[in-house]
């Protein structure tokens, strides 16, 4: 274990819904006292006792009082934590000073980024300082990306038995789907749109697959903004909203991983729609969907708890190497993905790095590349979720 602070895991943002789910599942997995010691942080002690309550959670649990708007508070909070899991976004507006002070202060730190633009802008300003001090700062905890970055990393460790080495073509396809997005996630969209259209620039950031790979790249990847039909698959596939984010922490993770997948590693990811004319409809409908947008939810803001418990994911990808040798996995979650099974991952996250110091050294990761099967592990085992060879 690393050498202990406080607190093993301090959640930021427990008072939000997704903060919320993640103390409700900590005290369920973990209790409040035992091999896990964490706490509650928010701007509200009040707040914080009203949630604790709510939710059934005993009384002894610690608050920690931080707020976004005072840097010295965050600090404070930072420093007494072996790791930060924070829900307070769009990071792109709140989440940069917890980022710094992490990584000047040797914490690790787990968050639900999908805002490709903001990570990119975070790598560059404290990779450096996060190797020095040793924080381990972990990027994409939550549906994206983890299902599809460790999706990918299991596939890889697949070919290798199976087939002696890495392949270097990889699909992944949305099976199947039932949930919603979270006001968090959409906030975080319209974030990243708005400052595109204030900065030009971004919309380079957001249009390249390597935009995370820190000046290395690879080859030309399939655009995956169309419906095509995919005779391998007897089905159509149809754009998948996620796929911006997913890919680039996936090329980010062969990045790290010394190009374990190899330097001429592709990777595209769609939604699989069916055959015949009902599966190219509902392809060309996706492609044509433009809901999210003008999706009015906010942050804060989501499903019910039957539409958590009831919701559900299916992932299938499919690998080839230049012989044409084929690899098929599975990634199954057994709640809807923003949510339910979202704060399973960024919980169990945390705790593997809490539990595994050795994992990765200092500097900004992805979960594949920081914790590997160690979290495919510990995502089977607690968090529902199912790694199958096919």
């Amino acid at each position: 274990m690393a050498k202990a602070k406080e607190f093993g895991v301090v959640v930021y943002g427990a008072t939000g819904y997704t903060g919320r789910l993640v103390c409700e599942y900590l005290n369920n997995q973990y209790g409040v006292n035992g091999d896990v010691v964490w706490a509650m942080a928010g701007r509200s002690q009040e707040k914080l006792a009203a949630v604790r309550d709510e939710l059934g959670i005993p009384s002894d649990v610690p608050f920690v009082v931080s707020d976004a708007s005072d840097y010295s508070s965050i600090v404070s909070m930072v420093e007494r934590a072996n790791v930060v899991l924070t829900t307070v976004g769009p990071y792109q507006l709140y989440g940069s000073d917890v980022v710094k002070a992490c990584a000047e202060a040797g914490t690790d730190y787990v968050d639900l980024c999908g805002e490709p633009t903001w990570m990119h802008e975070m790598i560059a300003a404290h990779q450096d300082a996060a190797k020095a001090s040793g924080a381990r700062i972990v990027f994409s905890c939550g549906f994206d990306s983890i299902p599809f970055d460790l999706g990918v990393y299991f596939l890889q460790q697949t070919a290798k038995e199976k087939l002696g080495g890495p392949v270097s073509r990889i699909k992944g396809r949305v099976r199947a789907m039932q949930g919603t997005f979270s006001g968090g996630t959409l906030a975080s969209f319209k974030a990243t749109m708005a400052a595109a259209a204030k900065q030009p620039d971004l919309i380079s950031v957001l249009m390249n697959p390597f935009a995370l790979t820190e000046g290395s790249d690879g080859p030309e990847q399939p655009s995956g903004m169309a419906p095509i039909f995919e005779e391998d698959l007897n089905s159509w596939s149809a754009p998948f909203v996620m796929a911006t984010i997913n890919t680039k922490n996936i090329h980010r993770s062969n990045y790290l991983l010394a190009h374990e997948y190899g330097r001429d590693f592709v990777y595209d990811e769609m939604m699989l729609t069916g055959p015949g004319d009902q599966g190219e409809a509902i392809a060309k409908a996706v492609a044509e969907d433009k809901s999210m947008a003008n999706d009015p939810r906010k942050p804060g803001e989501g499903p019910s708890k039957e539409e958590r418990e009831t919701g559900h994911y299916d992932v299938l990808f499919v690998g080839a190497n230049t012989a044409g040798d084929r690899v098929m996995v599975s990634v199954k979650g057994d709640k809807d993905p923003g949510y339910g099974s979202t704060c399973k991952m960024i919980a169990e996250s945390a705790v593997c790095l809490l539990k595994n110091p050795e994992a990765a050294s200092g500097g900004i990761w992805t979960p594949a590349a920081a914790m590997g099967s160690l979290l495919v592990d510990r995502l089977q085992a607690n968090a529902g979720l199912t790694f199958a060879v096919e």
